[in-house]
Order: structure tokens, then sequence, then C-alpha cells
């Protein structure tokens, strides 16, 4: 039989229970949808913005890099290509930032309580996966008007780019979801990093366009570089440097499981913090 109170200890490891885990799965459904709706509440379009925001910055982007700077876009036409950055960034940058201030904002139901807290960082980050598979609907309709087919490794490839994006995005946001609660400062480095990581990411641009060694390597080191070159690779045929990709997941599975760790080390005094 099922004693709570034996994985409310072991959850003091740094390690995942997964069996407690599956016993409060109805948490992340229920956390989840709680957060879409609030999310999309009282809103005149409610999920269409899901769909209108990386429209409208596929549309500035393409007029003022695509067609004012002639930004070489792997040869696909422009607006696909600096959408199909946006889908992945989109779902990384927003769920980077709902995950890292979770823990705050969800601070009355951590004090009385009792579930394994990382369920609130990874529902926030499925909260943005939601929004992303709307915006990919809108992306296969761009796909089809400009007469694009993907070949077959799409159905390889796009699955492995939203997992990496969802790995990328727990690692950095647990850690910062687990400092925020503790050091509130860091809800102010959120938005810098936001927008530094975003020029230092191929969203907008190749990095054949970067001829650095150096900052080649620190490109690589985006949280969201290898998903989407595994993105776009079945739309292109091209992708970057094996040396490159390895970086970009090494660095990624370290950032997880060093934000897992700390997380799970602190998480016990969350409701103190918080």
């Amino acid at each position: 039989m099922f004693d709570e109170t034996e994985y409310k200890i072991d959850s003091s490891s740094s390690t995942f229970n997964f069996r407690e885990l599956w016993f409060y799965k109805e948490l992340f459904y229920f956390f989840t949808w709680r957060d879409i709706k609030i999310k999309y509440k009282q809103t005149v379009l409610g999920f269409v913005w899901a769909i209108l925001q990386p429209l409208l910055m596929m549309v500035i982007f393409t007029f003022f890099f695509g067609k004012t700077l002639n930004i070489p876009s792997q040869n696909l036409p422009y607006p696909i290509y600096v959408f199909s950055g946006l889908l992945l960034w989109n779902c990384f940058a927003s769920g980077m930032t709902s995950s890292a201030q979770s823990m705050v904002t969800n601070a009355p139901i951590i004090k009385k309580i009792y579930f394994p807290r990382i369920i609130i960082p990874v529902s926030s980050i499925l909260v943005s996966v939601f929004d992303y598979f709307m915006a990919f609907t809108l992306f296969i309709i761009l796909l089809v008007y400009y007469g694009i087919a993907p070949s077959t490794s799409a159905f390889i490839f796009w699955p492995i780019s939203i997992l990496l994006i969802v790995i990328s995005t727990l690692g950095i946001g647990s850690l910062i979801g687990a400092l925020n609660v503790k050091y509130r400062d860091f809800r102010y480095v959120i938005p810098f990093l936001v927008q530094m990581l975003f020029f230092m990411s191929p969203v907008i641009y190749p990095m054949s366009l970067v001829e650095n060694e150096y900052l080649k390597m620190a490109m690589s080191l985006s949280p969201v570089f290898c998903a989407i070159e595994c993105f776009r690779f079945p739309l292109t045929g091209e992708i970057s440097e094996l040396k490159f990709l390895l970086m970009s997941l090494g660095f990624n599975f370290t950032l997880l499981f060093v934000g897992i760790n700390y997380f799970k080390k602190t998480e016990a005094y969350f409701a103190d913090f918080a």
C-alpha cells in the first residue's frame, strides 16, 4: 500500500523519486490546465495569442532582417526560417520565465500541503509546450503556402527538438526557480538572460554568418542551439558541425543535472522562504 509519509521523507534526496511522481501524476494536469486558463482568462483572442505572437515577430524580423539586411536563411524563405526558430525560442523563453518564477508564484500552495515541488516548474513548462503546438499548426500552414515539403526525417527530428527544449528549459528553469525563492534578485536577471540568449541563438540568423570560432563555440552553448538545428534539418538538409552539436547537448544535460539536483537539495526550505 502507498505510504505518503515514506515518499515525503525520500523527497529530500537529490534524485527523482519516480514512484512518488507517478502517485501525484494528476497534479501535472491540474497545475498545467490551471495555468493555461489563468494565462488566457479574460482575453479577447484567447488561445489565438499563442499563434499571433510568433506571427507578428516573424513579420517584424522578415521586414528588418530578411529584406533590409538580406540575412541568409539556408535556402529557405526567410519567413519560414525565422518562424521555425521562433517556435522553439518562444517555447523556451516562456517556459524558462514562468518556471523560474513558479515557486514564488505558488508560495501559498507550497506552504499549505505537501507534494513533489518539481511538479510546479514542470507544469509551467508544459504550458509553453501547449503554446508551441498551437503555433505549430500555423507553421504547417506556412509550409503549405510556400510549397515546402520537409523530409521524412521530420518525424524523428521534430519530436527530438521539442524534447531538447523541455530538457534545457527544465534545467535552467528549476535552477533559477530554486535560487529565486531565497534570492529574489534573480527575478531581475531573467529578462536580461532571455535577451542575451536570444541573440546568442540561431533564431534569426544561421551559424554560418559567424566566422570567429570562439563565437561559434559560445553560440553552441545556447540552450536552444541543438534543438533549432535539429528542427530545421528536415527543411534545409543542413546542420552544424558535430562538435558544436555535442557541446550543446553536453551543456544542456549538465545544466539539467545541476538544476534538478540543486532544486531537490533546497526544496525542503521553499515553504520557509516563499
